[in-house]
């Protein structure tokens, strides 16, 4: 069996600037994997490198060096995936679904199910971004009336008293629907304050908080998840941390109440799989999130998701932040996540 591996990168552009942890995005760079079996030419498997600035473990210099060396490996004998070095993990996702892709016939239909029968739907939250209060009002009004039940605010980039009164004004304006809210916090507390924090934004019935202080910090984040009013979750924490052992140390020592699995971030659906492994053998809950990707890393994610059958709104989305994304089956209706199997993800820029 011979593959041919190549890639092209895409540039995707917001539609608006999206206020992150780490400054403002106007675009993001993906690099899209295409691998092709040399005896079935016609099929063709593809995948995403999706990188966030200044936080993927592979934001470095030498990533395409890396890519272009995983391109040239994957030709010509038995390629596994310890062939891509730890530190590259949106390489390795990209890898691992385009050669799922092309195992599954290159339909991009990486997990047949009743999802991408479009029989079934995944239960997502909506997302709230940065932004100054009438902004950050606007999108959470919008999001309760397009039906969703769960609302997930970034905070930080306010005055914490500001951001308290965002949560005021969901319990306040929405007490009939009574949303489910999680904040994430990406670090932004100091040790010594996060315990009052956490305490003071308990008063409004806060589901959980991603991160409340910043990650290697592990004997101060497992004092928060002992003594904090609400349920800590972990996804920083989380990247980084490639050995099982490491893995085992960390949910031992830390004992969180819930991680954040983001598949581009921590090495492709294996290595989610492991945390996932780690967390029902200790009770810890867990749902999957996207972590920008285009619509097609975002396709194979979802289709992931549905068959791992967790009960917890996802963190999930349609790509619609991008004005050049690809065609895609994704769809949203009243807070849920459909695949439309009429449709399929359109990667033509590649041709």
């Amino acid at each position: 069996m011979a593959y041919r591996a190549t890639y092209k990168k895409h540039t995707l552009v917001f539609r608006q600037p999206a206020g992150t942890s780490r400054g403002t995005l106007h675009q993001k760079d993906s690099w899209i994997i295409r691998i092709t079996d040399t005896e079935r030419p016609d099929t063709t498997g593809y995948g995403e490198c999706s990188i966030l600035p200044r936080l993927s473990p592979d934001d470095r210099p030498d990533f395409e060096k890396i890519l272009t060396m995983a391109c040239r490996r994957v030709q010509g004998h038995n390629f596994t995936m310890d062939e891509i070095p730890d530190a590259f993990p949106s390489i390795r996702f990209g890898f691992e679904t385009a050669l799922l892709d092309l195992t599954q016939g290159g339909r991009q239909v990486w997990f047949p199910s009743d999802f991408t029968e479009g029989m079934d739907s995944i239960s997502i939250n909506g997302l709230i971004w940065m932004g100054d209060p009438d902004f950050m009002k606007k999108q959470i009004i919008r999001k309760i009336e397009e039906g969703y039940r769960v609302i997930k605010l970034k905070i930080g980039a306010l005055d914490f008293e500001q951001e308290l009164e965002l949560l005021r004004f969901i319990r306040r304006e929405f007490a009939g629907e009574h949303p489910e809210i999680r904040v994430d916090a990406n670090g932004v507390f100091s040790p010594e304050e996060a315990l009052e924090k956490l305490k003071r934004l308990s008063e409004y019935e806060v589901h959980s908080i991603e991160q409340p202080i910043r990650q290697g910090q592990w004997e101060e984040m497992a004092g928060l998840c002992e003594t904090s009013p609400i349920p800590v979750a972990l996804d920083e924490e989380l990247i980084g941390v490639w050995q099982t052992s490491d893995k085992i140390k960390l949910m031992d020592v830390i004992r969180p109440q819930y991680l954040i699995l983001k598949p581009s971030l921590l090495g492709g659906f294996k290595a989610c799989e492991e945390w996932i492994t780690l967390a029902g053998e200790r009770n810890t809950g867990w749902w999957i999130t996207s972590a920008l990707e285009s619509n097609l890393g975002l396709n194979a994610i979802a289709q992931w998701t549905y068959t791992l059958r967790n009960p917890f709104p996802q963190g999930l989305g349609t790509g619609l932040l991008y004005t050049n994304n690809f065609d895609s089956p994704l769809f949203i209706h009243q807070g849920q996540l459909f695949y439309n199997p009429e449709r399929k993800t359109n990667i033509s820029f590649y041709v």
